[in-house]
Protein backbone atom coordinates (compact mmCIF):
# COMPACT_ATOMS: atom_id res chain seq x y z
CA UNK A 1 0.00 0.00 0.00
CA UNK A 2 2.76 2.56 0.52
CA UNK A 3 4.12 1.84 -2.61
CA UNK A 4 1.35 2.22 -4.41
CA UNK A 5 0.76 5.91 -2.85
CA UNK A 6 4.36 6.61 -3.53
CA UNK A 7 4.04 5.23 -7.23
CA UNK A 8 0.95 7.45 -7.95
CA UNK A 9 2.58 10.72 -5.94
CA UNK A 10 5.35 10.11 -8.63
CA UNK A 11 3.15 10.49 -11.43
CA UNK A 12 1.14 13.21 -10.30
CA UNK A 13 1.45 16.58 -12.36
CA UNK A 14 3.80 19.09 -10.75
CA UNK A 15 1.90 22.13 -8.99
CA UNK A 16 3.98 25.47 -10.20
CA UNK A 17 3.48 27.86 -7.83
CA UNK A 18 2.63 31.75 -9.01
CA UNK A 19 5.87 32.73 -8.17
CA UNK A 20 8.10 30.25 -10.31
CA UNK A 21 5.67 31.52 -13.26
CA UNK A 22 7.13 33.78 -15.77
CA UNK A 23 5.89 37.55 -15.94
CA UNK A 24 3.47 38.58 -18.50
CA UNK A 25 3.72 40.92 -21.36
CA UNK A 26 1.61 43.72 -19.56
CA UNK A 27 3.90 43.23 -16.21
CA UNK A 28 7.25 43.87 -18.30
CA UNK A 29 5.31 46.43 -20.47
CA UNK A 30 4.53 48.14 -17.05
CA UNK A 31 8.06 48.04 -15.72
CA UNK A 32 9.64 49.22 -18.69
CA UNK A 33 7.30 52.26 -18.94
CA UNK A 34 8.40 53.20 -15.05
CA UNK A 35 11.68 52.87 -16.17
CA UNK A 36 11.73 54.84 -19.43
CA UNK A 37 8.41 57.58 -17.41
CA UNK A 38 11.14 60.69 -18.58
CA UNK A 39 12.32 59.63 -21.32
CA UNK A 40 8.74 59.45 -22.82
CA UNK A 41 7.80 62.33 -21.22
CA UNK A 42 9.99 64.46 -22.95
CA UNK A 43 9.70 62.63 -26.50
CA UNK A 44 5.81 63.47 -26.30
CA UNK A 45 6.15 67.03 -25.24
CA UNK A 46 8.70 67.29 -27.83
CA UNK A 47 6.54 65.49 -30.33
CA UNK A 48 3.68 68.38 -29.54
CA UNK A 49 5.82 71.04 -29.48
CA UNK A 50 6.70 70.17 -32.86
CA UNK A 51 3.18 70.15 -34.13
CA UNK A 52 2.48 73.16 -32.94
CA UNK A 53 5.00 74.79 -34.37
CA UNK A 54 4.20 73.46 -37.64
CA UNK A 55 0.00 74.74 -36.72
CA UNK A 56 1.42 78.18 -36.48
CA UNK A 57 3.53 78.34 -39.40
CA UNK A 58 0.58 76.79 -41.83
CA UNK A 59 -1.73 79.78 -40.39
CA UNK A 60 0.67 82.12 -40.45
CA UNK A 61 1.13 81.16 -43.89
CA UNK A 62 -1.90 80.97 -44.51
CA UNK A 63 -3.24 83.70 -43.61
CA UNK A 64 -0.52 85.77 -45.02
CA UNK A 65 -0.47 87.22 -41.27
CA UNK A 66 1.33 91.04 -41.24
CA UNK A 67 2.27 91.85 -37.90
CA UNK A 68 5.58 93.65 -37.37
CA UNK A 69 7.18 90.56 -39.39
CA UNK A 70 5.20 89.83 -42.91
CA UNK A 71 4.30 86.48 -43.49
CA UNK A 72 3.00 86.94 -47.47
CA UNK A 73 6.05 85.00 -49.29
CA UNK A 74 7.30 82.92 -46.35
CA UNK A 75 6.38 79.06 -47.95
CA UNK A 76 3.70 77.13 -45.83
CA UNK A 77 4.64 73.74 -45.18
CA UNK A 78 3.15 71.83 -47.74
CA UNK A 79 4.79 73.40 -50.21
CA UNK A 80 7.92 73.34 -48.30
CA UNK A 81 7.40 69.47 -48.03
CA UNK A 82 6.80 69.09 -51.30
CA UNK A 83 10.14 70.82 -52.42
CA UNK A 84 11.56 68.27 -49.91
CA UNK A 85 9.92 65.49 -52.08
CA UNK A 86 11.08 66.50 -55.18
CA UNK A 87 14.89 67.33 -53.81
CA UNK A 88 15.66 63.83 -52.29
CA UNK A 89 15.06 62.66 -55.77
CA UNK A 90 17.26 65.08 -57.08
CA UNK A 91 20.90 64.10 -56.86
CA UNK A 92 22.44 67.43 -56.58
CA UNK A 93 20.74 67.80 -53.37
CA UNK A 94 22.37 65.46 -52.26
CA UNK A 95 25.74 66.14 -53.42
CA UNK A 96 25.20 69.15 -51.21
CA UNK A 97 24.67 67.87 -48.52
CA UNK A 98 27.07 65.20 -48.93
CA UNK A 99 30.14 67.78 -49.55
CA UNK A 100 28.77 69.96 -46.49
CA UNK A 101 29.03 66.91 -43.77
CA UNK A 102 32.66 65.97 -45.48
CA UNK A 103 33.84 69.89 -44.61
CA UNK A 104 32.46 69.07 -41.65
CA UNK A 105 33.90 66.29 -40.80
CA UNK A 106 37.44 67.50 -41.81
CA UNK A 107 37.61 70.84 -40.46
CA UNK A 108 36.15 69.60 -37.16
CA UNK A 109 38.66 67.13 -36.94
CA UNK A 110 41.32 68.95 -37.14
CA UNK A 111 39.99 71.35 -34.72
CA UNK A 112 39.51 68.63 -32.15
CA UNK A 113 42.63 67.43 -33.22
CA UNK A 114 44.62 70.67 -32.57
CA UNK A 115 42.66 72.32 -29.53
CA UNK A 116 42.42 69.69 -27.10
CA UNK A 117 45.72 68.71 -26.98
CA UNK A 118 46.51 72.16 -27.28
CA UNK A 119 44.01 73.06 -24.90
CA UNK A 120 45.61 70.14 -22.04
CA UNK A 121 49.16 71.40 -22.66
CA UNK A 122 48.75 75.33 -22.34
CA UNK A 123 46.54 74.51 -19.25
CA UNK A 124 49.61 72.34 -17.96
CA UNK A 125 52.68 74.54 -18.40
CA UNK A 126 52.18 78.00 -17.74
CA UNK A 127 54.96 79.35 -20.59
CA UNK A 128 53.05 77.75 -23.12
CA UNK A 129 49.81 79.28 -22.02
CA UNK A 130 51.46 83.11 -21.82
CA UNK A 131 52.54 82.43 -25.20
CA UNK A 132 49.53 81.25 -27.31
CA UNK A 133 46.72 82.42 -25.22
CA UNK A 134 47.19 86.68 -26.20
CA UNK A 135 47.60 85.50 -29.82
CA UNK A 136 44.40 83.02 -29.66
CA UNK A 137 42.27 85.77 -27.66
CA UNK A 138 42.97 88.17 -30.46
CA UNK A 139 41.98 85.87 -33.27
CA UNK A 140 38.93 84.57 -31.38
CA UNK A 141 36.98 87.36 -31.20
CA UNK A 142 36.92 87.56 -35.11
CA UNK A 143 33.75 86.05 -37.47
CA UNK A 144 34.26 83.44 -39.32
CA UNK A 145 32.57 85.67 -42.29
CA UNK A 146 35.62 88.15 -41.83
CA UNK A 147 37.85 85.12 -42.65
CA UNK A 148 36.90 84.35 -46.23
CA UNK A 149 39.06 87.08 -47.86
CA UNK A 150 42.10 85.90 -45.53
CA UNK A 151 40.98 82.09 -46.73
CA UNK A 152 41.15 82.94 -50.36
CA UNK A 153 44.15 83.89 -50.09
CA UNK A 154 45.61 82.03 -47.95
CA UNK A 155 44.50 78.54 -49.79
CA UNK A 156 44.90 78.00 -53.61
CA UNK A 157 41.17 76.29 -53.75
CA UNK A 158 37.47 77.24 -52.53
CA UNK A 159 37.41 73.99 -50.57
CA UNK A 160 40.56 74.52 -48.55
CA UNK A 161 39.56 77.63 -47.53
CA UNK A 162 36.27 76.22 -46.47
CA UNK A 163 37.55 73.72 -44.66
CA UNK A 164 40.02 76.24 -42.77
CA UNK A 165 37.12 78.60 -41.85
CA UNK A 166 35.03 75.51 -40.58
CA UNK A 167 38.19 74.30 -38.86
CA UNK A 168 38.72 78.51 -37.43
CA UNK A 169 34.66 78.39 -36.19
CA UNK A 170 35.39 75.24 -34.68
CA UNK A 171 38.69 75.60 -32.50
CA UNK A 172 38.60 78.47 -30.31
CA UNK A 173 35.11 76.67 -28.64
CA UNK A 174 37.43 73.38 -28.21
CA UNK A 175 40.30 75.56 -26.81
CA UNK A 176 38.87 77.65 -24.27
CA UNK A 177 36.35 74.70 -22.82
CA UNK A 178 39.96 72.07 -22.78
CA UNK A 179 41.16 75.29 -21.15
CA UNK A 180 38.61 76.04 -18.09
CA UNK A 181 38.54 72.27 -17.74
CA UNK A 182 42.46 71.66 -17.23
CA UNK A 183 41.90 75.06 -14.47
CA UNK A 184 39.06 73.55 -12.43
CA UNK A 185 41.18 69.98 -11.95
CA UNK A 186 41.55 69.62 -8.26
CA UNK A 187 44.85 70.31 -6.83
CA UNK A 188 44.92 67.37 -4.37
CA UNK A 189 44.06 64.75 -7.12
CA UNK A 190 47.53 66.12 -8.46
CA UNK A 191 49.41 66.19 -5.57
CA UNK A 192 47.96 62.34 -4.28
CA UNK A 193 49.15 61.16 -7.82
CA UNK A 194 52.53 62.69 -7.54
CA UNK A 195 52.88 61.16 -3.82
CA UNK A 196 52.50 57.92 -5.24
CA UNK A 197 55.11 58.36 -7.51
CA UNK A 198 53.29 58.83 -10.85
CA UNK A 199 55.14 60.70 -13.64
CA UNK A 200 53.76 63.56 -16.09
CA UNK A 201 52.50 61.12 -18.59
CA UNK A 202 50.51 59.01 -16.08
CA UNK A 203 49.61 62.44 -14.06
CA UNK A 204 47.74 63.34 -17.80
CA UNK A 205 46.43 60.21 -18.54
CA UNK A 206 44.70 59.40 -15.28
CA UNK A 207 44.45 62.95 -13.54
CA UNK A 208 43.91 66.07 -16.17
CA UNK A 209 42.29 64.24 -18.66
CA UNK A 210 39.40 62.09 -17.57
CA UNK A 211 38.57 65.36 -15.26
CA UNK A 212 38.41 67.63 -17.91
CA UNK A 213 36.73 65.50 -20.38
CA UNK A 214 33.22 66.89 -19.68
CA UNK A 215 34.27 70.21 -20.52
CA UNK A 216 36.33 68.88 -23.30
CA UNK A 217 32.90 67.29 -24.78
CA UNK A 218 30.90 70.68 -23.99
CA UNK A 219 33.65 72.75 -26.10
CA UNK A 220 32.66 69.77 -28.95
CA UNK A 221 29.52 70.36 -29.03
CA UNK A 222 29.71 74.16 -29.11
CA UNK A 223 32.13 73.92 -31.21
CA UNK A 224 30.17 71.80 -33.82
CA UNK A 225 27.26 74.48 -33.90
CA UNK A 226 29.80 77.39 -34.52
CA UNK A 227 31.63 74.78 -37.42
CA UNK A 228 27.83 74.54 -38.93
CA UNK A 229 27.60 78.31 -38.46
CA UNK A 230 31.03 78.60 -40.11
CA UNK A 231 30.05 76.72 -42.59
CA UNK A 232 26.98 78.16 -44.28
CA UNK A 233 28.74 81.36 -43.98
CA UNK A 234 31.48 80.59 -46.29
CA UNK A 235 29.19 78.28 -48.98
CA UNK A 236 27.01 81.45 -49.45
CA UNK A 237 30.38 83.77 -49.71
CA UNK A 238 32.77 81.43 -51.97
CA UNK A 239 30.91 78.37 -52.18
CA UNK A 240 29.93 76.64 -55.67
CA UNK A 241 28.19 73.57 -53.51
CA UNK A 242 27.56 72.78 -50.39
CA UNK A 243 23.96 72.96 -48.70
CA UNK A 244 24.56 77.12 -47.93
CA UNK A 245 25.53 77.54 -51.11
CA UNK A 246 22.25 75.63 -52.16
CA UNK A 247 19.87 78.04 -49.51
CA UNK A 248 21.83 81.36 -51.00
CA UNK A 249 20.76 80.29 -54.80
CA UNK A 250 17.23 79.73 -53.85
CA UNK A 251 16.74 83.11 -52.41
CA UNK A 252 18.64 84.35 -55.90
CA UNK A 253 16.44 82.23 -58.13
CA UNK A 254 13.19 83.59 -55.96
CA UNK A 255 12.46 79.67 -54.58
CA UNK A 256 11.26 80.55 -51.09
CA UNK A 257 10.39 76.78 -50.50
CA UNK A 258 14.11 75.70 -50.94
CA UNK A 259 14.85 78.65 -49.10
CA UNK A 260 13.16 76.99 -46.24
CA UNK A 261 14.08 73.32 -47.15
CA UNK A 262 17.81 74.63 -46.59
CA UNK A 263 17.70 76.04 -43.67
CA UNK A 264 15.94 73.01 -41.99
CA UNK A 265 18.19 70.85 -43.80
CA UNK A 266 20.62 72.74 -41.61
CA UNK A 267 19.11 72.55 -38.64
CA UNK A 268 18.64 68.69 -38.71
CA UNK A 269 22.00 68.16 -40.05
CA UNK A 270 23.54 70.34 -36.99
CA UNK A 271 21.38 67.90 -34.50
CA UNK A 272 22.42 65.44 -35.78
CA UNK A 273 26.16 66.40 -35.19
CA UNK A 274 25.28 67.20 -31.72
CA UNK A 275 23.58 64.30 -31.12
CA UNK A 276 26.63 62.07 -32.34
CA UNK A 277 28.91 64.31 -29.65
CA UNK A 278 27.15 63.63 -26.93
CA UNK A 279 26.34 59.68 -27.70
CA UNK A 280 30.09 59.71 -27.91
CA UNK A 281 30.15 61.49 -24.98
CA UNK A 282 27.96 59.29 -23.07
CA UNK A 283 30.27 56.37 -24.31
CA UNK A 284 33.34 57.77 -23.12
CA UNK A 285 31.99 59.07 -19.77
CA UNK A 286 29.57 56.37 -18.40
CA UNK A 287 30.30 57.42 -14.65
CA UNK A 288 28.38 60.94 -16.02
CA UNK A 289 25.55 58.80 -17.53
CA UNK A 290 21.90 59.67 -16.02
Amino acid sequence: MPATALAEADSAPAVVTPSAMPPSFGTLALRWYRLNRAGLRAAAIGVISLLAFLLVWHLLTTYRVVFFVRFTNVPSPLAVYASFTKAIHDPKFLMHILLSCRRIFIGFSLAAIVGVPLGLIMGRFKLVHEIIFPVAEVLRPIPAIAWVPMAIMLWPTNEQSIVFITFLGSFFPILVNTLHGMSLVDPVLVRAAQCLGARERSIFREVYFPASLPHIFTGLTVGMGVAWVSLIAAEMISGQYGIGYFTWEAYSLVQYADIALGMIAIGVLGLGSSVLIRGAGRLVMPWRAK
